[in-house]
């Protein structure tokens, strides 16, 4: 089981080292400011255990050289949880505190003006708050659009900047607080300030975010760093991941998790009966699930932006005693996805059970040729499926259609196979030979117009917990891999693609939607009068040219 990412430090009360009381004055500067919400005597600014122990750690720690240790947080934690005021304090903190360099340039930094503008006028409110703040800075017009803090005692300023990393490009940050990375539309602007970042010596770079989607960019990349580092897989003592998510195999639903994910919830951050309501709704939508898991829970979906599955459901249809024997005398069928040049090929079967439910099982083949490389490349363990006998392996460059073939007229011999169903621009020569030995072959195109009805009915058959199967890793990731464009009106068809991630690939979920189409089709709970006028034609005629 991989370890956990979650910051434990923040509650266990191990000490923090803090050899020269950086930690502390930090805490005591922030305890001495004030916020125009605050309901403690005197207004002064709630900190909370858990945010002072941030603090703590973030300043109190030093390196080999007596300077601070961390350089960068990675600050990832769900909405709610007030992350903009800590931000703000922070901030304050290196235009006017202990922290505060000659010159220094602190920076708020997000995808656009707004949301950039969010973190500014929080700590232009908290200082209004000190006449003695006031006294010292001068806060420009941010409706002049100029949005900057400048200290009258160093001249030390601090801006909020947003989507034009051009702009940035000659900057000499000391701190940077990058919000929302999640929505950002390039890295431009982080790189613009990490870069300037490093001609100035002790730095800090704060990211607050909470969970995205996808498996590429800037802050799908940070994330993945910050757990490697937060689980002990990479060891960089200067970066600190700081990870409240809701860990693998946890039930969402249970509000112990949720407690334990928003640090703010105990003290009132949240609406706990709001967030009830929506889990309710979340139980009956897959959407508004995958919605509450990133916004509530920070759980980052890494495959897909517009997931056509629900996982969960998907990983729900697991059955450990799935034994391909036991399927032998139900009706089966084939669909399958063939690879161009050294690509991935797929064949899934799909066994109809009188229940209504469908068992899915897949058989993938890659070339040999240039294995390991693909494999480092997409950083995928296709040696390893290899070697557990989950991944085909065949000689040479290419994979010959008689190779597809052979298996097909195997699977055929195995097991009650009514159709094989083939997108035909690529099967041509393997279908004719199939034909020959009696194998009833059905052509299905993938075209946006021939898939919208598989892509469905596979997406009902998941997604409505009719789905059985043994498991399989690769097949998984193809499910989870899929990247869906819904019909939005009578006109449009729903399509779904790969990621654009290397490992992406989707070859599994075609061939999974061809069979499973065919099953439902010719299942006892749908009859061929529920079928749409073009799906009765395309099957006759596909019914036809097999014949």
């Amino acid at each position: 089981m991989p370890k956990t990412a979650f910051p434990h430090w923040i509650y266990d009360g191990s000490p923090i080292p803090d050899p020269k009381g950086y930690g502390q004055e930090g805490v005591d500067f922030v305890r001495a400011l004030k916020h125009p919400a605050s309901t403690a005597p005197k207004q002064r600014f709630q900190l909370y255990d858990w945010q002072e122990r941030i603090i703590r750690r973030i300043y109190g720690p030093l390196d080999e050289d007596g300077e601070r240790l961390v350089r960068e947080v990675f600050f990832y934690i769900p909405r709610g949880n007030r992350k903009t005021s800590l931000a703000a304090v922070l901030a304050l903190l290196h235009l006017f505190g202990p922290e505060a360099v000659p010159s220094g340039q602190i920076i708020f930094a997000a995808s656009d003006r707004e949301q950039a503008g969010i973190g500014f006028r929080e700590a232009a409110s908290i200082l209004e708050m000190d006449r003695h703040l006031v006294a010292a800075s001068k806060v420009y017009d941010p409706h002049a659009g100029i949005r900057t803090i400048k200290s009258k005692l160093d001249g030390s300023t601090l801006k909020a900047v947003s989507s034009d990393g051009k702009a940035q490009h000659g900057t000499t940050p000391t701190f940077v607080f990058a919000d929302e990375i999640h929505v950002w539309k390039n890295p431009e602007l982080w790189e613009a300030l990490q870069s300037g970042m490093s001609k100035r010596k002790g730095g800090l770079t704060v990211v607050a975010t909470t969970a995205g989607r996808g498996s590429e960019g800037l802050a799908a990349e940070r994330y993945d760093y910050a757990r490697k580092v937060a689980t002990g897989e990479i060891v960089n003592p200067a970066f600190l991941p700081i990870m409240f998510e809701i860990e693998s195999g946890e039930d969402w639903e249970d509000e112990a998790v949720w407690h334990r994910v928003n640090p703010g919830l105990k003290y009132g951050f949240h609406d706990i009966k709001k967030l009830r309501s929506e889990a309710e709704e979340a139980r009956h939508n897959p959407s508004k699930r995958y919605e509450f898991q990133q916004y509530h829970l920070n759980k980052w979906h890494a495959n897909s932006r517009d997931p056509l599955f629900d996982m969960a459901v998907y990983d729900a249809g697991r059955d450990p005693n799935f034994d391909l024997a036991d399927l032998e005398g139900l009706p089966c069928y084939l669909g399958v996805d063939l690879s161009r040049s050294g690509d991935l090929t797929a064949i899934v079967a799909a066994f109809r059970h009188e229940d209504g439910r469908i068992s899915v099982h897949p058989w993938f083949f890659l070339p040999s040729e240039g294995l390991e490389e693909k494999a480092k490349v997409e950083q995928v363990p296709y040696p390893r499926w290899r070697d557990d006998d989950l991944l085909s392996v065949i000689d040479g460059p290419v994979i010959e259609p008689d190779v597809i073939a052979d298996r097909i007229i195997d699977l055929c011999g195995t097991y009650d196979v009514r159709e094989v169903i083939f997108d035909p621009s690529l099967a041509g020569p393997l279908m004719a030979k199939l034909m020959d030995q009696g194998i009833n072959v059905l052509q299905l195109p993938q075209t946006a117009k021939h898939m919208h009805g598989p892509i469905c009915d596979l997406e009902r058959i998941v997604n409505g917990r009719r789905i059985r199967h043994g498991a399989h890793p690769i097949l998984r990731n193809h499910f989870e891999s899929v990247v869906v464009k819904r019909a939005t009106s009578a006109s449009e068809l729903t399509t779904m693609h790969k990621g654009t991630r290397h490992s992406n690939h989707i070859d599994g979920a075609i061939a999974s939607a061809l069979s499973v189409f065919r099953a439902a089709a010719n299942d006892n709970q749908r009859s061929i009068f529920d079928l749409d006028p073009d799906e009765f034609d395309r099957l006759r005629d596909g019914d036809a040219e097999a014949a």
